[in-house]
């Protein structure tokens, strides 16, 4: 069965479908996960090793999730106790000596893995390496995103032609190409010859048998009942529950040039003739004065009133936007380049998360129509719900939680004739849109050297420019930036581009244009040089903060005066929202975040992916020691949304593999809150070798990725002859035997 079937109405799960049992864990490769190996001088038992020396399971059940409750003075108070406790040491994680596998301070103990933290901003841009043997040698260029790792293929030997996807057997549509196909049009001979078994993990298949009129049994698809949950609010969606799904034509007619955006072609003429005139190339060249002479005083302002004078106004205002609201309750996920995906996005939303966005977007690829960027503006129904307050926020005038949703698109642009055409497009196909958020952080090298992602950080003008564009083309979706510190180190720049987007610069105030429109602003405390090689800068961005608070009281005092701007220039309600982002790990750090730095949200990105019940932690403010087998139920969760997204059929089946694998390389470095020394854990420590408190807890902890596959095989099966997986932060890659 093909992803397309799945489109069609099929869905091959049962969600009331309960999961075997997992592989017999005693029969785990030991050799692929050696940081875990027992060594005879190691004193420290645990009860996973008694169960296996002696065979009493039921003297040591495995303890349930722990409810830990912990503030910063735990450490302090109990040292004042004469608690014995060996001191934090920086940027390890303080495990337990009885888990340790070697003892602290070891060789093997200091040997951690070197991690590629870029992997969750960008990475997927990145581009390709190549080897001694295909240097100089032409090369097909690949497309779409990951084009530097190689992921084999997960496909059938001979597939079944599209007329007999979602058909039943004896009526099927007819093939265009006839007898010159190169797919099988036989079902069951596709079945017998060509496909491989169905996996027995989720239940039976999602075909069945039925009687003929004429005698003959004929093989038909099973409806899917559960499509749409009746409490959710009335959205157009797909069988498959998934939102902005744009259509064939539409996306041909970008393609070929044809789709009309009359907002951005006009905006984008005024731009072109703004930036072509004599006056502000003169300008851009100005004459330096001394502010001393009272003639050069003079001139200043006559050469203002000059180009007052002389300014064309833009052809159209920005529609009033819809308004939005971010605060303490609506913890926000990041958006993550691959491992965003939508199923993983809705494990979060299940799990707390607020708010959500998309994977990174490349605005040019969207204008011409790419099948693969637009996949990446696809949501699943969940997302179209309004986020969960404890009570009606009443900062924001007319603010209707109803009418909000949880899903915003984040798009990279270099020039802002792309953005400004994207915004109205996006706008137009996908109705489901809470915001349009512009990148302008990505740090990789690919995406800089365009002008995009963090590159704007040293073009804020430009930066203004793009976002001015695609405020007033945007309808009621507001447009709101994400920006780091800078692009060097110990060179912020950040708090005058804040200030810039929401006053306006220069220019904007001769004119009587005002700020940008921008209706909310994150920053990730770190610059594009330091990359993650240190903590985020909290302090930096709590100045950042206070900026935006005196703009929103001073915009609150101007409100009743002659002096107020046009509320269709201005944000959403008068009001920019402020997101800090930056080593989020645990409840602790997202509250101390909201009271001492005074952000009205926290964007998690990191944190997410190695344990995505922080969400969870956020809402019941305590931590959540999750067991190894609530953590296997996630992943369980994970495979059952990637499958209904992607299909059932080997193709689904392998696209599902990877990006669970994906997830999995960030997953594994969750260290049990439980054998913990310290508390709160930190996004920035590398844990010694450990084990867990059973076998499956070692097996999610592993660093090896052969054991991140051996997981995905307890719920996919044996992944295909030709499925590689590399990962991104090892140099070598997995590709699995071909059977025989």
């Amino acid at each position: 069965m093909s992803s397309e079937a799945l489109e069609n109405g099929a869905n091959p799960l049962d969600s009331v479908q309960s999961l075997k049992s997992p592989p017999d864990f005693p029969d785990i490769d030991r050799e692929a996960h050696p940081q875990n190996t027992v060594l005879d001088e190691d004193s420290a038992v645990t009860k996973a090793e008694k169960i296996e020396r002696h065979g009493h399971r039921d003297d040591f059940p495995e303890p349930e999730a722990k409810r830990i409750k912990v503030d910063y003075s735990v450490d302090e108070e109990a040292r004042a106790d004469g608690a014995t406790r060996n001191e934090r040491r920086k940027g390890v994680a303080p495990i337990k000596s009885e888990y340790l596998v070697q003892p602290a301070g070891s060789e093997r103990d200091r040997g951690a893995v070197a991690r590629n933290d870029d992997a969750a901003e960008g990475a997927a841009h990145e581009p390709s390496r190549q080897t001694s043997d295909t240097r100089g040698k032409r090369k097909e260029k690949n497309r779409g995103q990951n084009t530097s790792r190689s992921f084999g293929s997960s496909k059938d030997e001979v597939g079944l032609c599209s007329s007999r996807m979602t058909r039943p057997e004896f009526s099927p549509d007819e093939c265009p190409y006839g007898v010159k196909c190169r797919f099988e049009h036989d079902l069951r001979k596709y079945l017998k010859d060509w496909k491989r078994e169905d996996l027995t993990t989720f239940g039976g298949s999602h075909m069945v048998e039925r009687d003929a009129e004429d005698g003959r049994k004929e093989l038909i698809l099973i409806d899917d009942a559960n499509s749409i949950n009746s409490l959710k609010p009335e959205v157009k969606s797909t069988s498959s529950g998934t939102l902005n799904d744009i259509s064939v034509q539409a996306r041909n007619d970008l393609t070929k040039r044809k789709f009309k955006t009359p907002k951005a072609d006009v905006y984008n003429k005024w731009l072109d003739t703004q930036s072509q005139r004599p006056e502000d190339q003169k300008d851009h060249q100005a004459v330096k004065r001394d502010p001393d002479v009272a003639d050069d005083i003079d001139g200043q302002k006559q050469d203002k009133e000059d180009n007052r004078a002389r300014y064309i106004s833009p052809p159209s205002l920005p529609s009033e936007k819809r308004r939005i609201y971010f605060g303490p309750e609506t913890p926000v996920l990041a958006p993550l380049t691959t491992q965003g995906n939508l199923p993983f996005r809705r494990l979060c939303v299940n799990l707390g998360a607020q708010l959500t966005y998309s994977e990174m977007a490349m605005s040019l690829p969207l204008i011409q129509g790419q099948k693969s960027e637009w996949a990446l503006m696809r949501a699943h129904e969940i997302e179209a719900t309004p986020p969960s307050l404890s009570q009606s926020p009443t900062i924001v005038k007319d603010y209707d939680n109803f009418r909000d949703l949880k899903f915003g698109a984040q798009i990279a642009a270099n020039k802002p004739w792309q953005a400004v055409k994207t915004a109205e497009i996006l706008t137009t196909l996908c109705p489901h849109l809470r915001l349009i958020d512009l990148n302008c952080g990505c740090p990789i090298d690919l995406v800089y050297r365009t002008g995009a992602g963090s590159a704007l950080l040293d073009s804020q003008a430009k930066l203004e420019k793009i976002v001015r564009g695609m405020n007033t083309v945007s309808n009621d979706v507001p447009v709101t930036v994400k920006i780091r510190m800078g692009t060097k180190d110990n060179r912020p720049t950040a708090l005058k581009l804040v200030e810039r987007l929401v006053h306006g610069g220069e220019e904007a105030q001769v004119y009587g244009r005002g700020g940008s429109g921008v209706a909310a602003i994150t920053l990730h405390g770190r610059s594009r040089q330091q990359r993650y090689t240190k903590s985020a800068d909290w302090e930096y961005i709590a100045d950042c903060a206070a900026l935006i608070k005196r703009f929103n009281e001073k915009g609150d005092d101007l409100g009743d005066t002659v002096r107020e701007a046009d509320p269709r220039t201005q944000p959403a309600g008068g009001k920019v929202y402020f997101i800090g982002n930056g080593d989020c790990y645990s409840h602790v750090d997202y509250q101390r975040h909201v009271s001492e730095a005074k952000v009205d949200s926290v964007m998690v990105a990191r944190g997410a992916l190695i344990k995505p019940w922080i969400f969870e932690e956020i809402e019941k403010g305590q931590y959540l020691d999750k067991s190894a087998t609530e953590r296997l139920a996630l992943v369980e969760q994970f495979v059952r949304y990637g499958l209904e997204t992607w299909g059932s059929d080997e193709m689904g089946v392998g696209t599902t593999r990877r990006f669970l694998l994906e997830w999995l390389s960030f997953a594994y470095r969750y260290v049990p809150v439980g054998i913990l020394e310290h508390l709160p854990p930190k996004l920035q420590d590398r844990p010694p070798a450990w084990r867990g408190r059973n076998e499956l807890e070692t097996l999610l902890g592993s660093d090896n990725y052969k054991d991140w596959i051996k997981i995905s095989e307890m719920f996919l099966g044996p992944a295909h002859n030709n499925f590689r997986f590399e990962p991104k932060h090892k140099s070598n890659s997995y590709e699995i035997e071909a059977e025989g």
